[in-house]
């Protein structure tokens, strides 16, 4: 990443009063030296599932969020690593690209379940419904063997993200949804489509960008993973060039008048009921 953007970042997320860094999203070839990251195990496919050759128990029973891994990542400051092999989730394996089309009992378990066996998540009405989500979604294949969530100010100057992933919660949330519409002149430049957390982390930014769309994308809604995130925070994903733009644009925009400032106050006040001030 260029030394120009991390040099505005510290001012940038202290105007924002957001104490930690955002984290960029990329893939890569080469495994992360150190992180968090799912123990290894076989991945269920499709033709796996088909073939009767899925230890359902065993993969339920070595489950690991996504978002859980990144929960400690960002506790530590550090990274979190997927892979095909280091997947910990089902549902991750599909919206990070690395196993598609989904298996038929994870469809099931998402929306209504599977009889005899387990109660459905009721995320969706019906088996058919979420395929045909899943179908529109159309994780784009993982390019390289790796998907790093790694702190941006720890980006080496070679290295660079393709999204960018705050978490916060809303007071600062509004400085950054304003900003986005800002520098893009585009009153629906922030979407907020359903899908699992770790979706609106990567998938759905990527579902724009491959459209030719610049937009950031609003989560952190599924329930299942709100454990995995402080209260009331969300978080809000944003294409790297958007990013950059924020970074520069900060001066000229609404972040330097009075209105921001008593949004500032609100800000530190929250902080101060959550201990973190």
């Amino acid at each position: 990443m260029d030394k120009h953007t991390l040099d505005r970042l510290p001012e940038f997320l202290d105007i924002l009063g957001l104490d930690e860094v955002p984290m960029g999203v990329f893939y890569t070839d080469t495994k992360p030296t150190d992180g968090f990251s799912p123990k290894p195990n076989d991945l269920p496919t499709r033709e796996r599932e088909l073939a009767n050759e899925i230890d359902w128990q065993g993969v339920f029973g070595q489950f690991s969020c996504v978002l859980g891994n990144i929960w400690r990542a960002r506790k530590k400051k550090t990274t979190a690593y997927f892979s095909a092999e280091q997947f910990g989730c089902p549902g991750g394996a599909f919206w990070l690209g690395f196993n598609k089309p989904q298996a038929e009992t994870i469809i099931h378990y998402v929306s209504t379940g599977i009889p005899n066996w387990t109660d459905g998540e009721l995320y969706c009405e019906s088996p058919d419904e979420l395929r045909r989500i899943f179908e529109y979604v159309d994780p784009r294949p993982a390019p390289k063997k790796f998907c790093v969530f790694k702190p941006v100010d720890q980006f080496l100057q070679d290295e660079e993200p393709e999204l960018v992933s705050f978490f916060t919660r809303p007071e600062s949330l509004s400085g950054l949804h304003q900003l986005a519409a800002f520098v893009t002149n585009n009153p629906e430049v922030v979407a907020s489509p359903w899908g699992a957390a770790c979706g609106n982390l990567v998938v759905w930014p990527l579902h724009y960008l491959s459209r030719g769309i610049d937009r950031a994308v609003l989560g952190g809604w599924d329930p299942s993973a709100r454990k995995f995130f402080k209260t009331d925070e969300l978080s809000f994903t944003l294409p790297l060039r958007m990013f950059q733009d924020m970074l520069h644009r900060v001066d000229a925009s609404f972040l330097k008048t009075k209105t921001w400032s008593t949004v500032q106050k609100k800000i530190a006040r929250s902080r101060k009921r959550w201990g973190e001030k």
